[in-house]
C-alpha cells in the first residue's frame, strides 16, 4: 500500500464535488435503491396474513351461499379456542373426534385476505408449525449478502469495481424475476440465496465505494449518508408497489425488473480511476479524470504526459503496510478493544435495524403504510445527521442514538401491541437505529489506521450480516412471548451503545495512519475521560513519530 503524490494530485484537479461527480454518483446511488427494495422484498411477497384454522362445517357452509360471507366470531369460538389476549388461537382448533376442550393442529388455514391476496406464505401454508420455513427464507437471503459482501468486495479489488457492480446489476435483474416462478421450497432458497449475493450486495457496495473513490474530503460524509437514505427509498418501493399489486408473483417480477434501472450503467458508468492507476492502467485514469474535468468546466488542462511519466519519488511507503492484515487488528491492546467494540456495534445497530424492519408486518394498520413509514423515518435522521456529525462528534451521536433506540424498543414490547402508542414508539427506535447505522460507516473509517481500514470495515460489515441473517430466527421466539424479540434488540442495543462511550472521538482529528498510529490513537480518551477534563491522546503519553519506526520490522 503507498501513497501515490502523483496520483492525489490528479484526482485534486477534478475538485471536491462538480458535475461529474455528481452524474456519476447519482448513478451509483441506484444501486442502494435496488439494494433495499430486495432486501426486504419478502416482507409483501411472503407476508403472513391474520389466520386461522380452516373449519369445515362454517367454512364449506358460508362459501355455498355467498363467497362474501364469513363466520361469525360467536360460531367460531364454538370450534377454536381463544389466546389470553381473548381473540381466536391462529394455529389451533377443537379436536372434533376427542371432544371434551381437546385441541389439534390446523389441517388448512384460511387467511384474511384485506391486504394480502397472495403470498409465499399463503400458498405454501408456512405458519404454524412451518413458520421457521418462511422465516428461513429471509435468513438464506441475509446470508446472501454476507457471502457477497466478502466475495464481491475482493473480487472488486482484481477486476475492477465496474465489473463487479455491472454483473452483479445483470444478475439481480436474472434472479429476482427467476425467484418469482421457483415452484418448491428448496429451489426457492437456492435462488434467494443467489438474489442476495447479487441483490443487495454486489452493486451496492461497490456503488459505495466507487463514490468514496470519487468525491473529495468535504463531501465523503453527505454522500456516504445519502445511500442509507436511497436504501430507505428501496423500503418505501417495497410498500408502494406491494399496495398497488395483489398477485405475489407480479409483484416480484416488478421488483426484479428494477435491475433495469442499473443497465445501461456497462455504458455511462466510469470505473474508478483510484483503482485503475494502482493496477497500472494509467492512459485510462488519466483519461477518465480529463474528461471529468472538462464536464465539470473548470477551466483547467490535464497534461495526461506529465502524468504518465513514471516517478519512482511518487510513492512513498507507509510503515507496516506490506504486511498488515486483518489479524493485526487483535495483535495489540487498544486496537483490539476498539475492533470488538466497533463490531459489536455493527452487530447492534443491524439486528436492530432489521428487527424494527421485519416487524412492519406485525404492527396494527395497513401493513403497506406502516412499511412505507417505516422507510420515511429514517429520512429525518440522516438529515440531521448530515448537519450535526462534524458538530457533536461521532462518539455521542453513535451512542446517544443506541441507548435510545434501545429503549425505545423495550418500551414498545410493553405497550399494547398494536396500539398506537406502540406503533409510534417503534417508528421513533427505527429513526434512532437507523441515525447510528449511517453514523458507524464514518466512524469506522476513522478509527482504524490505513493500512488495516478495509479490513476493518470488512469486518465490520460482516458482524452487520451475520445480525441480519440471526434476525428472522430471533423474531420467531415471539411465539414463546410477544415481547423476547423487542426486549433482545434493544438490550443489545441498549449495551454496544453504553461500549461505544469507551471509543475516542475522531472529530477534528488526523486518521491514523500505520498500526503503531492505531494502537496510540485516542488512548485515554472515553466519553468519562473527557467529562473529567482528561482527555489525553496518543501524542502526550507515547513517543513522537520517529520513535515508532522501529515497529515497522516488528509488524512483519
Amino acid at each position: 500500500m503507498a501513497v501515490d503524490q502523483k496520483l492525489e494530485e490528479l484526482m485534486g484537479l477534478l475538485g471536491d464535488f462538480g458535475r461529474y461527480q455528481a452524474f456519476q454518483f447519482v448513478l451509483h446511488l441506484l444501486a442502494a435503491v435496488t439494494a433495499g427494495l430486495h432486501m426486504l422484498s419478502l416482507v409483501t411477497v411472503a407476508a403472513v396474513p391474520e389466520h386461522r384454522c380452516f373449519v369445515e362445517d362454517l367454512d364449506t357452509a358460508a362459501a355455498t351461499v355467498n363467497g362474501t360471507i364469513l363466520p361469525t366470531f360467536s360460531q367460531l369460538a364454538n370450534y377454536i379456542p381463544l389466546n389470553a389476549d381473548g381473540d381466536l388461537e391462529s394455529c389451533l382448533m377443537f379436536d372434533p373426534l376427542l371432544g371434551n376442550g381437546t385441541t389439534t393442529s390446523c389441517g388448512s388455514y384460511v387467511y384474511n385476505n384485506t391486504y394480502y391476496q397472495s403470498s409465499r406464505t399463503i400458498e405454501w401454508n408456512l405458519v404454524c408449525d412451518k413458520r421457521w420455513m418462511g422465516a428461513l427464507g429471509q435468513t438464506i437471503y441475509m446470508l446472501g449478502v454476507f457471502t457477497g459482501a466478502v466475495w464481491l468486495g475482493g473480487l472488486a479489488d482484481k477486476i475492477g469495481r465496474k465489473k463487479v457492480f455491472c454483473w452483479s446489476a445483470l444478475m439481480q435483474l436474472i434472479l429476482g424475476v427467476a425467484v418469482a416462478f421457483t415452484p418448491e421450497y428448496i429451489s426457492f432458497l437456492v435462488l434467494r440465496y443467489l438474489y442476495g449475493i447479487f441483490g443487495s450486495a454486489g452493486s451496492y457496495i461497490t456503488g459505495f465505494v466507487l463514490t468514496m473513490e470519487l468525491v473529495g474530503p468535504s463531501k465523503r460524509t453527505p454522500c456516504g449518508i445519502s445511500f442509507q437514505g436511497a436504501f430507505a427509498g428501496g423500503i418505501m418501493l417495497v410498500a408502494a408497489w406491494g399496495a398497488l399489486i395483489p398477485d405475489r408473483m407480479i409483484l416480484q417480477v416488478v421488483y426484479g425488473l428494477h435491475g433495469l434501472l442499473l443497465v445501461a450503467h456497462w455504458w455511462i458508468m466510469d470505473e474508478s480511476p483510484r483503482w485503475l492507476w494502482m493496477q497500472g492502467r494509467k492512459r485510462e485514469a488519466v483519461n477518465i479524470v480529463d474528461k471529468a474535468v472538462r464536464m465539470n468546466g473548470r477551466g483547467m488542462h490535464v497534461d495526461k504526459e506529465y502524468y504518465l511519466v513514471e516517478a519512482k519519488t511518487t510513492q512513498t511507503d507507509e510503515p507496516g503496510a506490506t504486511s498488515a492484515g486483518l489479524g493485526d487488528l487483535f495483535k495489540t491492546p487498544n486496537l483490539r478493544k476498539m475492533t470488538l467494540n466497533v463490531c459489536l456495534c455493527w452487530f447492534a445497530n443491524s439486528i436492530t435495524y432489521y428487527g424494527l424492519s421485519l416487524s412492519a408486518g406485525k404492527l396494527s394498520g395497513n401493513p403497506f403504510l406502516i412499511l412505507f413509514l417505516m422507510g420515511l423515518v429514517e429520512f429525518p435522521s440522516y438529515i440531521s445527521i448530515s448537519y450535526l456529525l462534524d458538530k457533536l462528534g461521532r462518539r455521542s451521536i453513535t451512542s446517544s442514538l443506541m441507548i435510545v433506540g434501545g429503549i425505545c424498543c423495550i418500551v414498545a414490547a410493553y405497550l399494547t401491541r398494536g396500539s398506537t402508542e406502540s406503533t409510534t414508539i417503534v417508528m421513533f427506535g427505527k429513526l434512532f437505529i437507523a441515525g447510528s447505522f449511517a453514523v458507524i460507516y464514518n466512524y469506522s473509517a476513522e478509527l482504524f489506521p490505513t493500512v488495516v481500514r478495509n479490513s476493518a470495515m470488512g469486518l465490520g460489515s460482516m458482524c452487520a450480516r451475520l445480525a441480519g441473517a440471526l434476525t428472522p430466527m430471533i423474531t420467531l421466539l415471539d411465539s414463546f412471548d410477544p415481547k423476547i424479540p423487542a426486549v433482545i434488540f434493544g438490550v443489545i442495543s441498549l449495551v454496544s451503545g453504553t461500549w461505544v462511550l469507551l471509543l475516542p472521538e475522531t472529530m477534528g482529528k488526523p486518521m491514523p495512519q500505520s498500526l503503531m498510529d492505531g494502537e496510540n490513537f485516542g488512548r485515554g480518551d472515553t466519553a468519562f475521560s473527557s467529562c473529567m477534563g482528561r482527555n489525553k491522546t496518543h501524542t502526550e503519553d507515547f513517543p513522537p513519530p520517529q520513535q515508532m519506526v522501529p515497529m515497522r520490522k516488528n509488524s512483519r
